[in-house]
């Protein structure tokens, strides 16, 4: 998944305040039909036949309203904001990630509070792995629907631990065990390609959330209330860099792409890599079934809860000028109905938010499986890169390949992050 930049957080901003200020033009008649507006982003050959399929099914069943959809991936999406900022034209329904990036448009008043609905209809809201909504609340309020549900994970190759009749590690002591035991017998025991920052933020994802407890680790990241004092901040980055110190991590990390370090993988030059659950199928196709995988482990010193999971929902927000509220949350409704669902899971291989989409009939069974141990968290730690302000994002991202290379400290960086964050709460409202 790209990660947001400086850039792209600030025309978000100025794109929710233009959103509750403007009028929105997708009341317009198409010949008598109710026209709405919706923007997502993938129109990836691979991924757009589905949408196109759904539209058109919907619209069949719905005569009387008109979807006119546009999909935009995720590097252009900057200069679309651009030309939407420049025209007073706002889409019905717009993609949007869960966590901070969703809070900018709630804050400015830009999203549709969906809480009504969905308590309104309760077949709908309990159709949902209650994980998969939380990440869109905000002050007890929901205010997106997911699409799609991800979660993160280390997946090894069987081979390899079996050489060294090595187990899925259950807590961090016996993960850095098994890591020194694969370096000492001359395996390469992470893959990790950090050109783009983002998968380097994804290890500080989970060990943030596990180091920090609950309520202190949300006061930091609401950029109101943020702080980033307590310790455990600093001693979840240097237990980060230890993997790079230690020689745990591929060579030429800063320099490989996620890509790249996927395919190195592939041809067996590591253990073990740490990727999402959309990916598993791309795993399954090149290992076939040599492989296996495990979830962050816990750390017995953390005061986060052990049994949440790295991860988050995608999915979609309605305008809160949108002039046609009910007929948006139809077509939600339709676009996450089990059929549809269903049909995202096996057309595309994506893992669904709704609870039974995903299974043996539908989907990989490491898939299903992984659903299900995401089901049984208490909890997921939203990607860090969108679940706090852009700002602060933006000082992790800037320095994490520092870190890894022994530039800055752990130390360094949080100071940075705790200035950064000092002038965010002056300036958000």
């Amino acid at each position: 998944m790209k990660k947001m930049t400086k850039t792209l957080g600030v025309m978000l901003l100025m794109f929710a305040l233009i959103l509750t200020g403007c009028s929105n033009s997708s009341s317009s008649k198409d010949s008598g039909k109710t026209v709405l507006k919706i923007l997502h982003k993938w129109p990836q050959p691979e991924y757009a036949p589905y949408f196109e399929e759904v539209v058109e099914e919907f619209e069949k069943q719905n005569p009387d309203i008109k979807i006119q959809m546009e999909a935009i991936a995720d590097e252009p999406i900057k200069d679309k904001l651009r030309i939407i900022l420049g025209g007073n034209e706002v889409p019905d329904i717009m993609f949007s990630w869960s966590g901070e990036f969703a809070r900018k448009f709630v804050r400015a008043g830009a999203a549709l509070d969906l809480t009504p609905y969905l308590e309104e209809d309760t077949a709908w809201k309990d159709s949902f792995i209650p994980a998969s909504l939380q990440p869109f609340s905000s002050d007890d309020k929901n205010y997106g629907i997911p699409l799609r549900f991800n979660g993160k994970f280390f997946v090894y190759n069987k081979e390899i631990f079996e050489k060294y009749n090595l187990q899925e590690p259950q807590t961090w002591d016996q993960f850095t065990t098994l890591l020194d035991t694969l370096k000492q017998g001359g395996e390469t025991p992470l893959i990790l390609g950090n050109e783009s920052p983002w998968a380097a933020i994804h290890y500080l994802t989970g060990l943030n959330q596990k180091m920090i407890s609950q309520d202190v680790r949300m006061k930091d990241y609401n950029p109101r209330s943020g702080e980033f004092t307590d310790p455990g901040y600093v001693k979840a980055m240097e237990m980060f860099a230890d993997l790079n110190k230690n020689g745990y991590l591929m060579e030429n990390v800063n320099s490989s792409s996620h890509d790249m370090a996927v395919q190195y993988f592939f041809a067996g030059k590591g253990a073990m890599i740490y990727v999402e659950l959309e990916e598993f199928q791309n795993v399954e196709n090149n290992m076939n079934g040599n492989w296996g995988f495990f979830q962050m482990p816990a750390i017995s010193e953390g005061k986060g809860n052990q049994n949440f999971i790295t991860g988050a929902p995608d999915g979609f927000i309605v305008s809160s000028k949108t002039k046609h509220p009910e007929e948006a949350i139809k077509f939600l409704k339709f676009l996450t109905s089990k059929d549809n669902a269903v049909k995202l899971a096996e057309q595309i291989g994506w893992p669904s938010p709704i609870d039974g989409a995903t299974n043996p009939d539908t989907a990989l069974q490491q898939v299903v499986d992984g659903v299900e141990t995401m089901k049984k968290s208490e909890g997921m730690a939203e990607w860090l890169d969108t679940d706090v302000h852009a700002k602060v994002a933006d000082v992790y991202l800037a320095n994490i390949q520092l870190l890894l290379d022994g530039s800055k400290s752990p130390e360094e960086i949080i100071k940075e992050i705790q200035a950064v964050a000092k002038e965010v709460q002056s300036e958000v409202e």
